[in-house]
């Protein structure tokens, strides 16, 4: 018998069309309309608060000629390069990226790759460009994961909790709506402390750190997992995340604190 307090989220045990509208013979999907809202939205809000990070506005939107479709097949090789079996006898299809088949981490390496190479011929502090994306990528993940909804994909294992959601007549986790909350949370977290940062650096690495803290514990409970020598890649690729990202916070921060001292050291002397 189906959990009486399920009917709260009622919405979420219907099968949804994943296919928003035609146009012209083609199926408009929601995942994609859903990603090129949080893509749109990132760029929007990265170009308004340049000026914050001292980046020029115009160079936000140079960057993101190179940034979407960088992230796009970043995604895409990814995902095949660990599900290379699906594709292996017909490897047309590894372009017919509207058959699905994305992954976030891919898009985050091609992402930073991209963002390393703009900041050197553009003589940007990569770090000043790493603290203006992150919040805003973390609002376009809260949104793209509904997409996931629509797709009937990404969920986690059965469960009788009152959040679980239907697919094909099973209560499962809502896998998708936990990491998007979380990110949503971590866009607001994010934003506010990027007003006042402590030293360059610092909000890139704690997104590195807190979404990678969620998207393993998220990612135990999904049953589409990609697996790399019989483990789940994307909680190796996040456990390894968050050390590199703690291990660099630290050293980062102490290095702002020896420059801070040496400032203090420096104008007392000049004082005396």
């Amino acid at each position: 018998m189906e959990n009486p307090n399920h009917f709260v989220f009622n919405i979420f045990s219907t099968q949804l069309n994943p296919v928003a509208f035609n146009l012209f013979g083609i199926e408009v999907k929601w995942y994609g309309i859903l990603i090129a809202l949080g893509f749109l939205l990132a760029i929007h809000l990265c170009y308004k608060r340049a000026p914050m990070y001292k980046i020029n506005q115009e160079s936000i939107l140079d960057f993101s000629l190179w940034l979407i479709p960088a992230s796009i097949i970043g995604a895409r090789l990814y995902y095949v390069a660990f599900r290379f079996d699906l594709y292996k006898d017909d490897l047309w299809s590894v372009f017919n990226i509207r058959a699905g088949g994305m992954a976030i981490h891919g898009g985050i390496i091609a992402g930073l790759l991209v963002g390393l190479a703009f900041c050197k011929y553009h003589k940007i502090n990569p770090l000043d460009l790493g603290d203006l994306i992150a919040p805003p990528l973390a609002l376009a993940q809260a949104i793209g994961r509904w997409g996931n909804f629509f797709n009937g994909e990404a969920h986690g294992g059965p469960t009788n909790l009152p959040w679980a959601i239907s697919v094909d007549g099973q209560m499962v986790h809502p896998t998708f709506l936990y990491e998007s909350t979380w990110c949503l949370a971590l866009f607001f977290l994010l934003s506010h402390l990027g007003k006042n940062r402590r030293f360059n650096g610092q909000i890139m690495l704690l997104y590195g750190i807190l979404y990678s803290a969620e998207r393993f514990l998220v990612e135990g409970l999904r049953t589409d997992s990609l697996m790399f020598l019989g483990l789940k890649q994307a909680q190796i690729i996040s456990l390894g995340t968050i050390i590199i990202c703690i291990l660099l916070y630290v050293f980062l921060n102490k290095a702002h604190q020896k420059s801070l001292s040496s400032k203090k050291t420096t104008s007392k002397k000049r004082h005396k």
